[in-house]
């Protein structure tokens, strides 16, 4: 079941919002599939201050190339995390790896790793720069190929409420409840946002093999 239209929190003062490439799928010349018909109208963000222009990356190289998006950013609690800009799709790959992840319903028990690169996507699941770590307060956002490599989140979309998403972070497993899912474009940036609660926000590429919309899946800390 998707939870369509979720309101999600705001990045901190002056922060850049870029989406996690919300694009992390495989290659495929696939991108004229029909929309799905019950994608639903993607929420938006609080009222906007301030409009800053930047182009979303990708995860895997698209056949197209991707539209300048629009996007507004607000203000919040300076203690809330600060996603970092979108990331050059080809850059370089710190090769830092933070945990690990495991969501028992479609069988990933993967590494966790530090960037949003192509080239970090590469190793398996990683973590967008800026965004809240696994256990603490905001907003954890996981991107994963669905199609290369060992496309570990191939069956994000089986991912139904109440399934558990594992994150470990300094030796700490942090079980997440999934609450809802919720098909979007790649200008819906507003998936990255920070929250004042502890959740967590993965996503791929929708449908599979196409870069033309986005799956996410949302989720809580459990206990909290």
């Amino acid at each position: 079941m998707r939870q369509l239209g979720r309101a999600r929190g705001i990045t901190a003062t002056g922060a850049l919002v870029g989406l996690l490439g919300l694009a992390a799928c495989g290659r495929s010349a696939d991108t004229n599939v029909a929309a799905p018909t019950d994608a639903a109208a993607p929420a938006t963000s609080a009222a906007p201050t301030t409009t800053v222009a930047v182009t979303l990356p990708v995860t895997d190289a698209p056949t197209t190339t991707a539209v300048p998006a629009t996007i507004a950013t607000t203000t919040t609690a300076a203690t809330l995390p600060q996603p970092a800009p979108a990331p050059d799709p080809n850059g370089p790959d710190p090769a830092m790896e933070l945990g690990t992840i495991q969501i028992p319903k479609i069988g990933v028990d993967r590494p966790l790793w530090e960037g949003v690169s192509l080239n970090t996507l590469n190793r398996g699941p990683g973590h967008w720069p800026g965004t809240a770590m696994p256990g603490q307060v905001g907003n954890v956002v996981v991107g994963g190929h669905r199609v290369s490599h060992d496309k570990p989140f191939r069956n994000i979309d089986q991912l139904v409420p109440g399934d558990q998403i594992v994150m470990t972070f300094n030796g700490v497993p942090n079980t997440y409840i999934v609450t809802g899912s919720q098909v979007v474009t790649p200008n819906d940036t507003w998936v990255i946002n920070q929250t004042p609660e502890h959740t967590a926000t993965l996503f791929a590429c929708h449908p599979p093999g196409s870069t033309r919309f986005r799956y996410v899946v949302f989720a809580k800390l459990a206990g909290t």
